[in-house]
């Protein structure tokens, strides 16, 4: 990928290059998928200590994602890959969470395909106006996946019995703001393509 800086009459021609942090980050979340089933399933999916360890892979997965992001912008190391896995590798996690959880009974199946339908919605309606524009990552957007994060790191860890209920209302809270901004998102899918047409 290419950058110009352009300085009076000079432009210069600024070359990214594809092995950066910030892509390397994004891999490393990739990578740590696998790595977190195999703990989240270890010892039948219900030991204390590989369930500790399973939120400490997943805690990390989840920050390299802040970091990336970060970087990439700070540093100016975006690149066309880095566009493409990032949002991959944010789905290979919360998608491997969800239904990991779900698979060990610990969450509902309903809100695993929930969100899952709603990922995966959001996902083909940037391609369906990508030619027209692009649909950017909104404020409700980036709360939805704090809060799907925070529901399912909190899901992850072996808690009492008496924290179930905090878990399942945040869950229920994320399931709305998930919903609630797949349909904002087709909102501006339609209007993109209206004004387009125009």
């Amino acid at each position: 990928m290419t950058q110009q800086a352009v300085d009076g009459k000079d432009a210069v021609e600024r070359v990214v290059p594809l092995v950066n942090i910030a892509n390397a980050l994004t891999v490393v979340r990739l990578v740590l998928v696998p790595v977190f089933l195999v703990t989240l399933f270890a010892a039948g999916g219900h030991d204390a200590g590989w369930r500790w360890i399973a939120f400490g892979v997943f805690a990390l997965a989840s920050v390299t994602d802040t970091f990336d992001g970060e970087f990439a912008r700070r540093w100016e190391l975006v690149t066309d890959f880095g566009k493409i896995a990032d949002p991959i590798a944010d789905k290979a996690l919360v998608g491997a969470a969800l239904v990991g959880l779900s698979l060990l009974g610990e969450l509902g199946w309903w809100v695993t395909i929930v969100i899952a339908v709603r990922e995966l919605g959001v996902t083909l309606l940037r391609f369906w106006v990508l030619r027209h524009g692009v649909i950017p990552a909104s404020r409700g957007g980036k709360l939805k996946t704090v809060l799907q994060t925070f529901a399912l790191g909190l899901a992850i860890m072996p808690l009492p019995a008496v924290a179930e209920p905090a878990v399942a209302t945040l869950f229920l809270l994320a399931v709305v703001v998930t919903v609630v901004t797949g349909l904002d998102y087709v909102a501006q899918a339609v209007r993109l393509r209206r004004a387009a047409m125009r």
